[in-house]
């Protein structure tokens, strides 16, 4: 009998009873190597060139840095070029999985920040407002690439993330209010004025996730058209597929170079701000894994809830927190060491879920 969800199983998935690492490739199988390399690139540049950092922000898309954002962009593209757009009228179908999403990226997860920010940062309200920022802004494309290493729907993942998106739009600034000027009350604390329009939520999201989605769209429906689908998978893909790592480890050098000499001036700060990230990252992609198996959903599946539930969308947490504090503020800073502590957390989940899909996902079935 077929698990529910079993629409979301992964043309790209491997034998199951295959190692590990030798499913991946080497630059995926090294990948933790290279992104340490990244940011020690990134520390050097940025000490080599002290004014880069100002060089480069100079122009901005969507409140984010021109540089910075063509590697968001670049490192999205392939990504979604992979996305069969053709099933993805299928995946709606499963009220039971959206809904289960939904709740994780916005009720769970936002809970879980805020209470995560005021156990550990109780005495520093500047970055533990930058936390409630970053649980706020819930996952981007960025998300597609880990749950692509995983093995996981990468259909699925893609309407999760639009999903989420959307309620992002409508939710964000309601949110941030509440999270920023309300809840402190309670507590007897100062509060934050959170001034953020909806529009720029919303180009935001148009930006990072919606230029890089059309065109990833646009390929496949056109080179398919052309050329077939056996060409686009078998030759195409395979070319493109492995820029998507080279456009992250382009954008965490240059976000390395713009900032990473201020995380070096306050490196206790820097682990204040960390140890519930880190927290934070591990709880949800735990009880989204586990709540997604406990109901029945195939592996392919559960890694796209899981890995949608954990991520974040740091350049829009980024973009707020600049525009609203200020760029020399706490929550700008906070919001800055957020990928870079996501990138090896997340890159740990990905080796995680490959390992609990032979632990508890041993007889799925594997199909093209």
């Amino acid at each position: 009998m077929l698990r529910p969800g079993l629409l979301f199983v992964s043309s790209t998935t491997a034998a199951i009873d295959a190692p590990i690492l030798k499913r991946l490739s080497t630059l995926d199988r090294f990948l933790p190597v290279w992104i340490v390399a990244a940011m020690a690139a990134g520390l050097l540049l940025g000490r080599l060139y002290p004014d880069l950092g100002a060089l480069l922000d100079q122009v901005k898309i969507a409140g984010v840095s021109v540089p910075i954002a063509i590697g968001l962009l670049w490192m999205m593209y392939p990504v979604l070029a992979k996305v069969r757009y053709e099933t993805i009228g299928q995946h709606t179908r499963d009220r039971r999985l959206l809904g289960t999403s939904l709740v994780l990226n916005w009720v769970v997860g936002p809970l879980l920040m805020l209470a995560l920010a005021w156990i550990f940062l109780p005495d520093l309200p500047h970055y533990r407002n930058g936390l409630v920022l970053i649980g706020l802004a819930r996952c981007i494309a960025m998300v597609l690439i880990w749950n692509s290493l995983a093995c996981g729907s990468g259909e699925l993942a893609a309407v999760l993330v639009a999903l989420n998106s959307v309620f992002q739009i409508v939710t964000y600034a309601v949110l941030g209010w509440l999270y920023l000027t309300v809840v402190p009350g309670w507590f007897g604390a100062d509060t934050a004025v959170l001034d953020v329009s909806m529009g720029q939520i919303a180009i935001s999201v148009l930006v990072f996730l919606g230029v890089p989605l059309l065109a990833g769209y646009l390929t496949r429906r056109i080179l398919v058209a052309r050329r077939g689908v056996e060409w686009y998978e078998g030759r195409f893909l395979p070319k493109i597929g492995p820029t998507a790592l080279l456009g992250l480890l382009y954008t965490i050098v240059l976000m390395f170079a713009m900032q990473g000499s201020r995380l070096l001036e306050v490196p206790f700060d820097v682990i204040r701000i960390a140890i519930p990230m880190l927290i934070y990252f591990a709880v949800m992609f735990g009880v989204a894994f586990w709540a997604s198996w406990r109901m029945g959903f195939t592996y392919e599946a559960t890694s796209a809830i899981a890995f949608t539930a954990a991520g974040n969308n740091f350049e829009l947490a980024i973009a707020v927190a600049v525009a609203t504090f200020g760029i020399t503020s706490g929550e700008a800073l906070a919001a800055v060491v957020g990928p870079l502590i996501e990138v090896p957390a997340l890159v740990g989940l990905v080796y995680l879920a490959l390992w609990a899909r032979r632990r508890y996902f041993p007889t799925e079935a594997v199909t093209a």
